[in-house]
């Protein structure tokens, strides 16, 4: 009786956090388009965070619950943007957002690249939080800074570098376009490694070496079903990725099936009763 109350008490959860949940804009793929007046900045490698004007949410669209010091000097608009502290902590950044105590929030920022509900252009509408910002200087925002794109070989040299900084990879945007809800063209994503998410739905035993912990997991996505054995670390094997969460994985292209090639296990996203919660 107690498992069913506790399942329900979830589902009605998930439901109500779901009636709320804003939509984002979410990311093309740079594949050499014409990018002619627009610009680009750098990938931050964080956590999608989502303030609506009250409250904070993931891409996910579940309501965090940072501590109140954290959001007293946030703005009463929308603003999108990534919860991030420095590179290549993503492990860190993704530990204090999803606990429900304060692991260090101190330590975060919301980088900001859009606010959707504002007017104008891209430029217009992160003036509005620049004001904002000039006013309530204490507050843990930044704006994340957009470069006009001289020409493709200003894009490669602008990866190279963010990239020898240990930097995730960029974004290339067009600044005239609006704030769509959905994934969108005018905003692309490039990096030299492709990485993608897929939710853990099986677990296969071991062979030799592996003969007593995990040995591969079978993945879902939007490509389909597909197995990763590769790129876990012992730890990994030992304590695999529950069944229902969400890691991501390296490939290099796709197979005439349209699967992923040479699939390599990267990094856990979420848990299966965290998923939600993290970009």
């Amino acid at each position: 009786m107690r498992q069913i109350i506790l399942f329900f008490s979830l589902f009605f959860f998930h439901l109500i956090c779901y009636a709320d949940k804003p939509d984002f804009m979410l990311l093309e793929t740079y594949k050499n388009q014409n990018v002619t007046g627009w610009v680009m900045s750098e990938k931050l490698d964080g956590i999608r965070g989502y303030w609506d004007g009250k409250q904070l949410f993931t891409r996910g669209g579940i309501p965090l619950t940072p501590p109140a010091y954290f959001l007293e000097n946030f703005p009463p608009f929308a603003i999108d943007g990534e919860l991030f502290s420095q590179r290549d902590q993503f492990a860190e950044i993704s530990s204090i957002v999803r606990s429900q105590q304060d692991k260090g929030w101190h330590k975060l920022k919301l980088h900001v690249f859009d606010v959707p509900d504002a007017k104008g252009n891209l430029f217009e509408r992160l003036a509005q939080l620049k004001i904002y910002l000039a006013q309530h200087p204490t507050a843990p925002i930044e704006i994340i800074e957009q470069i006009p794109i001289e020409n493709s070989q200003h894009i490669q040299q602008f990866l190279q570098q963010v990239e020898q900084q240990k930097g995730e990879g960029i974004v290339i945007r067009n600044p005239n376009a609006p704030y769509e809800r959905k994934r969108s063209a005018q905003i692309l994503k490039l990096k030299t490694a492709l990485d993608e998410e897929c939710t853990v739905i099986a677990h296969h035993a071991g062979k030799g070496q592996f003969e007593n912990v995990m040995g591969s997991i079978t993945c879902e996505n939007h490509r389909g079903q597909f197995k990763i054995g590769s790129g876990f670390k012992l730890e990994d094997r030992t304590n695999p990725p529950p069944i229902g969460s969400q890691i991501s994985y390296k490939y290099r292209g796709l197979t005439n099936k349209g699967k992923p090639r040479f699939a390599t296990f990267w990094r856990r996203v979420s848990s299966s009763d965290e998923k939600h919660r993290s970009e």
